[in-house]
């Protein structure tokens, strides 16, 4: 018989706070056909985006975190010290180590928390979701701050047509706590690492500290560049609409939610035109709110979701209490999906 005493956490877990903050600086299209073959009206039609949020050299992943979070913890109505672990899904943050989750912890004045950084790209506010959860029904947290943070503004080749349109800056963050009745559904997640060259780096970290020209693209100055993201955009579309569709499906089999059960929908905002077909395959109806912040934020990758949650609240288009479908895709390929209560 084993001598370790049973885990003693909350029944269930929900999501208690939200806070978003984005960029002050506003990027149109127009600035983005600066540097590319193309116009506002193909980027438009493309990937729904007019215009995005770039970050200032003083808006950091850390300080950008910092904002979002302070909001999810005032939202949340708990002091900062209540928090037992800070989990930020970035893949933006330069340094190998230590976890910036360690720093932004210290800043909210949330004592001593476990503290790390996970990498899930545009997956990663869905995994930080279901971590959360299983430490507050394990009991090893009371509260989680969770915090999806990128600044893909540092990785976009600015010369790419595929790719330099779609990236946006911003964090996302939200407060998980007990809850007497589930609000948190099953997650339903994976990766089809046989994909994983679709979405990538376009250099590593070491190549380029090697620096050997002749292996390494350069810009059209004839200077290296520095590392962007890079993606198959066809290949990534198709998966997107066809297989997130069916993994949307399985989150709300596995919660017991039909379609017209639903409040809100909140696809990870990366292009318009998926999200669209989404809905469409889904057969949502016309009821169900569908978050459509892409247009003014881009993509944002972790922190898209919770920016978008945030939005819908704040503007009244959603509500404390709906019920909402929350589902993030990309590189890995990765993707998570569950069903949610907002807060």
């Amino acid at each position: 018989m084993s001598k370790i005493k049973p885990s003693k956490g909350a029944p269930y877990a929900r999501i208690v706070g939200v806070g978003g903050y984005r960029p002050t600086r506003v990027v149109p299209n127009e600035v983005i056909l600066e540097t590319i073959d193309s116009s506002d009206e193909w980027i438009r039609s493309r990937s729904g985006i007019v215009t995005r949020h770039w970050a200032s050299d003083e808006e950091t992943v850390a300080a950008m975190s910092v904002e979002a979070s302070g909001k999810a913890i005032a939202d949340a109505g708990i002091d900062p010290e209540q928090i037992g672990a800070v989990v930020v899904s970035t893949v933006s943050h330069f340094k190998q180590t230590p976890a910036v989750a360690t720093e932004i912890a210290h800043r909210i004045g949330a004592g001593k928390p476990a503290a790390f950084d996970i990498s899930a790209g545009c997956a990663g506010f869905g995994y930080g979701l279901t971590l959360a959860k299983g430490m507050i029904v394990e009991g090893s947290a009371e509260y989680v701050l969770v915090i999806g943070v990128e600044r893909l503004s540092d990785l976009t080749d600015l010369e790419d047509r595929a790719t330099a349109f779609l990236f946006g800056d911003g964090a996302g963050a939200v407060v998980v706590g007990p809850s007497p009745e589930p609000a948190i559904g099953p997650t339903v997640w994976g990766s089809e690492g046989d994909k994983s060259e679709t979405i990538k780096q376009t250099v590593a970290w070491n190549d380029l500290h090697a620096g050997d020209v002749s292996t390494l693209p350069l810009d059209s100055k004839g200077e290296i560049k520095f590392p962007a993201i890079t993606q198959e955009g066809q290949a990534v579309f198709r998966w997107a609409v066809f297989e997130m569709a069916k993994v949307a499906q399985q989150a709300l089999d596995a919660a017991g939610i039909a379609p017209e059960d639903l409040d809100v929908f909140i696809p990870h905002q990366a292009n318009m035109r998926i999200i669209d077909s989404m809905v469409k395959t889904l057969k949502l109806p016309e009821h169900v709110t569908v978050a459509r912040d892409i247009e003014s934020t881009g993509n944002t990758s972790a922190a898209s979701i919770p920016l978008a949650m945030e939005r819908l609240l704040a503007t009244g288009q959603a509500k404390s209490g709906d019920t909402a479908l929350v589902i993030g895709f990309g590189a890995g390929l990765v993707y998570a999906a569950t069903v949610v209560t907002l807060p």
